[in-house]
């Protein structure tokens, strides 16, 4: 039997097949792309800013110190004796001169007494001596007495004179030493309690330290460097302890009591030591402080900041728009265009949340201070609705 289609109207069957597929596969490509919705384009990250500040700098160092008198004396009998009266009261202010102490005067006016009787006796010595010597002189020259006569009278003359001479110095010396007895204040300060009690042997056979005066209306505050700080100050021409009239300001101190208060007077930084200790590597630097209602206390410790430079005109910017990373501390510069530039930097000194930009930035450029880390260099931004006044200072740079 023939076959019912002809090897034609298979051939035409399949390719009407063909162009029905090729036609539905188009009508399915054109729904798709008619029926998708276009993908949004990325919104620009949302940015803030801030100009980059320049102004004055105070840099300071905080270290430990030790407050000390101004002057501190110790009240020492100068001669053997007993305590007889004390006429003052402990703890009190006592003025220069003031009498502090009696020791026991009997002996020592004894030895006044006896030391001027001696000297009276030398002098009349003296005037006898004098007298021959007068006398005897022009019987020399008559030829009626010979020179050993003459010699004998002026060597009595000369040891009578010796005699009051030395019966002067003793007189002088028993006088000081009956002067030593009053035991007097040597300075304006405030007294310690006292050492002996009375009725003791004080002097060189017994206890010679009475008591201990400090001059304390103003204190010396002492504390240690580093040879680092030092070099420090080197570089930027500061010599701690010399003033220099050039500057606009000098390294001062302020301290913070046991109570976290800060001490309201200033104090200045007078002495430097010329070398550094080298078992603990730092050196030596003392202030001068006014205490005038004595509430600094010689031998208190206490936390001290001192001013070490004053940065003039220096660039500032947040410590928290600078990140760092091994290849150095970089920050995000904000251009004309809205784009965002990676700048490194060089960073200085620290302080109260903000640092000290050495190189890299200028002054009238904005950085981006919160947002930095949806960012990357060149990306275009967006400003926050509270930056629009930074906006348009941006574009007229």
């Amino acid at each position: 039997m023939k076959p019912f289609f002809g090897k034609k109207d298979v051939a035409s069957r399949k390719k009407r097949i063909a162009i029905a597929l090729v036609v539905i596969i188009a009508v399915v490509v054109v729904y798709v792309i008619i029926s998708r919705k276009p993908v949004p384009q990325p919104e620009p990250p949302v940015i803030a800013i801030e100009p980059v500040i320049e102004e004055d700098v105070e840099i300071y160092g905080e270290y430990v110190g030790r407050i000390r008198a101004q002057q501190f004396v110790e009240v020492h009998a100068r001669v053997e004796g007993y305590l007889e009266q004390m006429l003052f009261e402990e703890g009190t202010y006592v003025t220069k001169n003031q009498v502090l102490f009696v020791i026991n005067q009997d002996q020592y006016k004894a030895k006044v007494d006896k030391v001027r009787a001696q000297l009276k006796k030398d002098e009349a010595q003296a005037q006898k001596a004098k007298r021959d010597l007068e006398r005897l002189r022009p019987l020399y020259e008559q030829n009626a007495a010979s020179q050993l006569d003459l010699d004998n009278a002026v060597a009595a003359y000369e040891t009578a004179e010796a005699s009051v001479a030395m019966s002067k110095a003793d007189l002088y010396q028993a006088e000081q030493e009956l002067g030593y007895t009053i035991v007097r204040s040597p300075l304006s300060g405030h007294i310690s309690e006292r050492h002996v009690d009375l009725g003791t042997l004080v002097g060189t056979g017994g206890k010679s330290l009475l008591a201990t005066i400090v001059k304390s209306d103003t204190v010396l505050v002492d504390f240690s460097m580093t040879a680092l700080d030092y070099l420090k100050s080197k570089e930027r021409d500061v010599n701690l302890g010399v003033k220099d009239s050039t500057r606009s300001w000098q390294p001062n101190i302020s301290v913070t009591l046991a109570d976290k208060t800060v001490y309201p007077f200033k104090g200045y930084v007078d002495f430097a030591e010329p070398q550094v200790d080298p078992l603990t590597g730092t050196f030596s630097v003392r202030a001068e402080m006014p205490n005038p209602n004595r509430v600094l206390l010689p031998g208190q410790f206490t936390k001290v900041k001192l001013l070490l430079d004053v940065r003039e005109n220096a660039i500032v910017v947040p410590l928290k728009s600078v990140m760092i990373e091994k290849g150095g501390a970089y920050i995000y510069v904000i251009r004309r265009d809205t784009t965002v530039e990676r700048r490194f930097i060089e960073l200085g000194p620290e302080f109260q949340n903000h640092v000290v930009v050495e190189r890299g930035l200028g002054p009238k450029e904005y950085i981006v201070s919160e947002g930095y880390h949806k960012l990357s260099p060149g990306m275009k931004v967006k400003l926050s609705s509270t930056e629009q006044d930074g906006n348009k200072n941006l574009h007229a740079l």
